[in-house]
Parts: structure tokens; C-alpha cells; sequence
């Protein structure tokens, strides 16, 4: 196996166990849980293709859906988010940078970096509370957890992106 594949599946181990045994449990105001399993997609290089990103995106929603017991909402999300992230990496990439470009502080920029995962949060964030609501009855409110978590999930990924690139 590749390293780069046993990497993933380690930072996919450790993501889940934060998000299952104590993220899940988070819920402020009553509405927001951030989910951070959204990490691994936004750590994906440039030269990722479109179909390992959506299998990807699918096991880690799929795994998430087993331990949360959300049927499905997380698996859909997470392949939305594998269908985006590809064309958006892309587009937030400089022009010049190589196929193995990886997304980061360092790489892109601060403001860059963190309007990338915003866009990626708020689609994973907007794509689960959508299923979950299944309706627009209450759209103020659905807005509200989508916007809301998504911000919490974003300053949680920047807070672990500075603890991951600082050991480096």
C-alpha cells in the first residue's frame, strides 16, 4: 500500500473518533454541530481525480453514517463534496502549481485557504442540514445551522490545519 493511502486512512481514523465520540455531542444553541470529517476532503491534492474523490467522499460519509446513525445524509454530502473539490482545488490553485499541489497556508494563502474551506464546509454543511430538514418550512433556522456550523467547522479545521503544518 501506498504510504500516501495508509495516511489517509489514519487521518480518517482520528477525524471520525473526534467527530463520533465528541464533535456529535456539541450542539450550540441547540442547532450547531460542526462536522470536521469534511477535512479530509479539503487536504486532497490537485491531481486527485473526480472518481477517487467521490469513492473517497462516499467511504467517509458512509463510515460516518454507520457510527452517527444519520442514514445517508453524511454519504450524500461527502460525495457532493467529491464532485466539487477537484474543479474548486483547481480554481484556487496558482496557475503554475504542480499535479501533487496540496492545499494549505503555506500554499495558497491565508485568505485563500480559508475561503476554500468555507465553500467546501458550506456545501458539506448545506447538503447534510438540507436532507435533514427535508423540507423549507423552517428555512431561517436550517440557514442559521448550515451558516453557523459551517463558520465553527471552519475555524476548528484552521485551528488543526496550524497544529498539523506547525509539527512539520
Amino acid at each position: 500500500m501506498s504510504s500516501l493511502f495508509l495516511m489517509r486512512l489514519c487521518r480518517l481514523f482520528v477525524l471520525l473518533c473526534v467527530q463520533v465520540l465528541i464533535l456529535n455531542h456539541v450542539h450550540l444553541l441547540g442547532y450547531l454541530t460542526p462536522l470536521i470529517i469534511g477535512y479530509m476532503m479539503v487536504c486532497f491534492h490537485r491531481g486527485t481525480s473526480r472518481v477517487s474523490a467521490l469513492l473517497w467522499g462516499f467511504a467517509i460519509g458512509l463510515i460516518f453514517d454507520m457510527f452517527s446513525n444519520t442514514a445517508g445524509m453524511a454519504s450524500a454530502s461527502c460525495t457532493l463534496i467529491g464532485l466539487i473539490q477537484p474543479p474548486l482545488c483547481d480554481a484556487f490553485a496558482p496557475r503554475d502549481a504542480a499535479e501533487d499541489f496540496t492545499p494549505s497556508f503555506q500554499t495558497l494563502g491565508f485568505w485563500s485557504y480559508i475561503t476554500y474551506v468555507f465553500i467546501i464546509m458550506l456545501v458539506l454543511h448545506g447538503g447534510f442540514y438540507l436532507l435533514d430538514a427535508f423540507t423549507l418550512a423552517n428555512w431561517p433556522l436550517t440557514l442559521a445551522a448550515i451558516i453557523g456550523s459551517s463558520f465553527m467547522a471552519t475555524l476548528l479545521i484552521m485551528f488543526i490545519e496550524l497544529l498539523v503544518r506547525s509539527r512539520k
